[in-house]
């Protein structure tokens, strides 16, 4: 097998099958599995899955969970049913668009020097069906990240891939690269995890071949409800810069990614005027003496000039 491309679900009904249809309806040279595993959705998911795998019964393969274990569970179930020698994931409510599957493997056939590949996506309204923008060439600090990038990169720019954009090869090691201590944010540990036991050079394709929607509980949208989600969005972040150290990556470039990190966890608190917040973060991201650029440093200088009304 070629290629396999894993998809978790939960409570997905709305979206699940459009999705599906995207990658399963593509034409491609080569053989692929479409793995997707229902995480005991509580709606309609798992019936419109079974309708499709009565239409697709060569390369859907169908997996339903009969009690809720949560996304990390889902994903290492998915990965134990893979056999493809390359890897793809789709979140359950976004779309592959047409030749990306055959685009990304003919870039892996064609460059053994590259392991994993990734492309640009579109943000859309998902009710409307408008780009809102690109995800990673108009990621904030996408003038830092080289054409080939790497675990450095990724440790310190952080997620500048979209989430269903990216391709690797397989490895031995895949059932590794699971970070079941996260609760929230799993492409980034899970990607981080990935190059680093591919040793990994990872490629862009500058062409749109997905869309990532954006809808009232996709993770965008429920972070911006929820003040301690995004705290614990950045524990989780920070957790996968720290296991980066297995891969031998230096403590100052994890120290970098942290600071960096915490340094976008203040400015996203500043710019909905929770200085409490931002000024716990912004003391936080000068704990290791790493300024993300003189704007984190002036910012970090000044942050007593901010009035906090307790």
């Amino acid at each position: 097998m070629k290629l396999s491309v894993l998809v978790p679900a939960y409570n997905l009904q709305i979206f699940i099958a459009e999705c599906l249809l995207s990658v399963l309806e593509q034409v491609t040279n080569f053989d692929f599995e479409v793995i997707v595993c229902d995480d005991a959705s509580t709606d309609n998911t798992a019936a419109k899955i079974a309708e499709l795998a009565l239409l697709f019964p060569h390369n859907l393969v169908a997996i339903y969970k009969q009690n809720n274990a949560g996304l990390a569970a889902n994903m290492i179930t998915l990965l134990e049913a893979a056999s493809g020698q390359y890897i793809a994931y789709l979140d359950g409510d976004d779309i592959a668009l047409p030749t990306k599957l055959q685009k990304q493997v003919d870039h892996l056939d064609q460059h053994q020097d590259c392991q994993m590949v990734y492309h640009e996506s579109d943000m859309f309204d998902s009710q409307t069906g408008q780009t809102i923008k690109l995800y990673s060439q108009e990621f904030y600090n996408w003038h830092l990240i080289p054409k080939r990038s790497n675990i450095e990169h990724m440790v310190l720019f952080g997620t500048y891939m979209q989430a269903s954009s990216v391709m690797f090869r397989n490895h031995p090691n895949l059932m590794k690269t699971v970070a079941s201590d996260c609760e929230i944010i799993f492409d980034y540990p899970f990607y981080i995890n990935n190059a680093g036991f591919l040793n990994a050079r990872v490629d862009f394709i500058p062409q749109v071949l997905g869309r990532y929607r954006i809808h009232a509980n996709s993770f965008g949208g429920q972070t911006s409800r929820s003040f301690m989600r995004r705290e614990r969005s950045l524990l989780d972040i920070e957790n996968a810069c720290l296991a980066a150290r297995q891969f031998g990556l230096s403590e100052h470039v994890i120290s970098r990614g942290v600071a960096h990190h915490r340094y976008a966890a203040a400015l996203y608190f500043f710019q909905r005027e929770e200085l409490k917040l931002f000024k716990k973060y912004i003391e936080a991201s000068a704990e290791f003496d790493c300024f993300f650029n003189s704007a984190h440093r002036e910012l970090w200088l000044t942050r007593d000039n901010f009035n906090v009304i307790s």
